[in-house]
């Protein structure tokens, strides 16, 4: 018996069927959250990938450069880069670590923080405002479906299920 070289004509014609509108929603979600969070990058002046360390750091507050890589998923040459970039472009400080002088923490500036702040929390406030149109029911259907969605994806992603969210 050979082994499939990919996905059956069955399951290739269902990936492209029309899907239903709860789905195509998601879909035109997740292609509006990446337009929003290429628009951030372009107001701030930085790449995909600095913006990634910048939320990172505007989440958590000051991290060690070897957590911040781990969280991003980048090794610690491109972590250096991209805090070298940040630096420079006035987002984020290298300060010493305050209980070891030899180490270093990576903390958002202030300012850059605001103005990061400035544009999600408004898209945050207005997206968690649209639950206030549902019943308490239909937002605990709304809840179990997206907790759903977000665990298949989080599976078919390979993300560990205790990463931090």
């Amino acid at each position: 018996m050979q082994a499939s070289e990919g996905p059956s004509p069955e399951a290739e014609r269902a990936a492209f069927a029309p899907a239903r509108p709860a789905t195509a929603l998601l879909r035109d979600f997740i292609e509006l959250s990446e337009l929003f969070e290429s628009s951030l990058a372009d107001e701030l002046g930085v790449n995909p990938t600095d913006l990634q360390v910048m939320e990172h750091l505007i989440m958590s507050g000051p991290l060690a450069p070897t957590e911040l890589a781990r969280r991003v998923g980048l090794s610690a040459g491109a972590t250096t880069t991209s805090v070298d970039r940040l630096v420079a472009l006035g987002h984020v400080s290298r300060e010493p670590r305050p209980n070891d002088r030899r180490g270093i923490l990576v903390a958002p500036r202030p300012e850059s923080r605001d103005k990061a702040m400035g544009r999600l929390i408004p898209m945050i406030m207005g997206v968690d405002a649209e639950l206030d149109s549902f019943t308490p029911q239909e937002q605990d259907v709304i809840t179990r479906y997206l907790r759903r969605v977000t665990e298949s994806l989080r599976a078919h992603a390979g993300a560990d299920p205790s990463a931090p969210r």
